[in-house]
């Protein structure tokens, strides 16, 4: 998972840039393109705003393909008080908040408070989306199915652990607010998600991924 972290740098802040991590969600671009303009090289200036206004502005990119540091001794980004999970219509699970990543075998890849999960099941930077989805044809409305998320009888665990299993769902456990794409909300603090595409209770895990002979 590892990839070459892009600094830009001024004398108030750092902005580090994934490029592996990024699906051109563009909101950086949308909400201030004097910093983040894609048509200039480097596309990123960060000494074309102020530096609170370029650190407000990336706490926006859904992915974590963008972050900053505050060499100004301004205030440096905080988890958000929910973790969420929000479901993009034809497109990844963005999840936000104070969140672990894993691999298969439980080991940390990425610690993070914003990161895109794929749920086509054709990302090439499993369990990250890579925008796949796109030129995949994936489509799913993103609203909530039936049941999937639970509350579990053991207390959950501190932070947000996404836990991808082998050929099969992300288990994410510890207490978030699932959001569809319609406005519904539901909370709880474990769920499976689908990551192989092909559920007919997306976001859920119906077990389909046997059938279809998802490898992750």
């Amino acid at each position: 998972m590892a990839d070459r972290i892009h600094s830009y740098t001024s004398d108030d802040i750092e902005v580090r840039y994934e490029l592996k991590r990024c699906i051109h969600a563009a909101e950086c671009v949308r909400r201030l393109p004097r910093a983040f303009n894609p048509e200039r090289r480097p596309w990123v200036d960060p000494e074309a705003s102020e530096p609170d206004r370029i650190a407000e502005t990336i706490t926006h990119c859904p992915t974590g393909a963008l972050h900053f540091v505050r060499r100004d001794d301004g205030p440096e980004e905080q988890p958000d008080s929910t973790n969420s999970v929000s479901v993009d219509p034809d497109g990844p699970l963005y999840v936000r908040g104070d969140i672990v990543v894993m691999d298969e075998s439980g080991e940390t890849i990425v610690e993070d408070v914003r990161v895109a999960l794929c749920r086509c099941g054709l990302s090439s930077n499993k369990p990250f989306c890579d925008r796949a989805h796109v030129d995949g044809g994936f489509a799913d409305q993103g609203t909530l199915g039936e049941g999937g998320l639970k509350s579990s009888s053991a207390l959950p665990p501190d932070r947000l652990e996404v836990a991808p299993s082998k050929n099969g769902p992300f288990v994410i456990r510890g207490k978030f607010r699932l959001r569809g794409s319609d406005g519904e909300e539901r909370e709880g603090d474990v769920a499976a998600f689908c990551r192989c595409g092909h559920s007919s209770n997306k976001p859920f895990c119906d077990g389909t991924h046997r059938k279809v002979d998802f490898r992750s």
